[in-house]
């Protein structure tokens, strides 16, 4: 019986870390020290309007989310800006997606 209570337990703390590791958005995390992301940010906050304003993805403002989406939406092997990339002829769906994401639209 005793056994049971703690394998109850056990399972009930492990479905709640899930639903909080979804809940943070749909994306891989992004490494901190990703040097990509952090330009991204820093792009995006000195070019738009709004990006410190909080997103639909709990503890990230909107720059942050919209370069998490980013720099999850590029292929891997992608080396260069973030932002400027999103911007392009090329990343012009991409940047849709994460505008999307991020609720900076709105």
């Amino acid at each position: 019986m005793k056994k049971s209570i703690v394998i109850s337990v056990i399972a009930l703390a492990f479905s709640a870390s899930i639903g909080v590791s979804h809940a943070k958005g749909d994306y891989n995390d992004v490494p901190k020290d990703d040097k990509q992301y952090k330009k991204c940010i820093a792009s995006s906050n000195k070019n738009y309007e709004g990006g410190e304003a909080k997103s639909p993805i709990a503890g990230q403002t909107k720059a942050q989310a919209f370069c998490e989406c980013v720099w999850n939406e590029t292929p891997e092997e992608f080396s260069g800006d973030l932002a400027k990339f999103a911007e392009s002829k090329k990343g012009k769906e991409i940047n849709k997606i994460c505008e999307k994401y991020s609720n900076w639209g709105e």
